[in-house]
């Protein structure tokens, strides 16, 4: 297995991690639910480590690409700078999930405030996610590319004016 496999298979999870976690947060916070709550700081640690595994593996894996046919080094670049903003925010939302976890088991006086904070990092986080998600999936499906639907749009037009 290479950098590249392993870096598909955990990309996906920092991403979908953020998002089911900021959906149980916030049901924990709707039901006043601290049970509920843990649940969505564990998924954020989890998303954050595998965040974390995702950079690792991100640099074998674009020396393994970067040279293939409609890829080049300009796409993978921006994706690597989104995802390096994305892992900055999921290692603050890890820090600030163990603190709600902390504050929680101890029915410390500020743990609603902690719990709000998360919320805050974690719509961030699903912000950034989506990018970063977007971005990667450019790299090798060149059909969901912006400038690809523009492309195709003018190739189609020239095509009309010649018949």
């Amino acid at each position: 297995m290479n950098d590249a496999h392993l870096h598909l298979l955990v990309n996906h999870f920092p991403i979908i991690g953020t998002i089911f976690g900021l959906g149980i947060l916030i049901a924990g916070i709707v039901f006043k639910n601290n049970t509920v709550k843990n649940v969505s700081y564990i998924i954020f640690i989890v998303a954050a480590i595998f965040a974390f595994i995702g950079m690792s593996t991100g640099e074998g894996a674009e020396e393994l690409v970067e040279d293939m046919p409609d890829i080049g080094k300009q796409i993978i670049h921006e994706h690597e700078e989104l995802a390096e903003k994305l892992a900055l925010v999921l290692y603050i939302l890890g820090a600030a999930s163990l603190l709600g976890i902390y504050a929680n088991f101890k029915n410390h006086s500020k743990a609603k405030l902690v719990s709000f904070l998360v919320l805050v990092i974690a719509i961030v986080g699903v912000v950034l996610a989506k990018s970063v998600g977007t971005s990667g999936g450019e790299i090798r499906h060149t059909e969901i590319r912006a400038n690809e639907q523009q492309t195709k749009f003018s190739d189609d037009e020239e095509n009309d004016s010649i018949y």
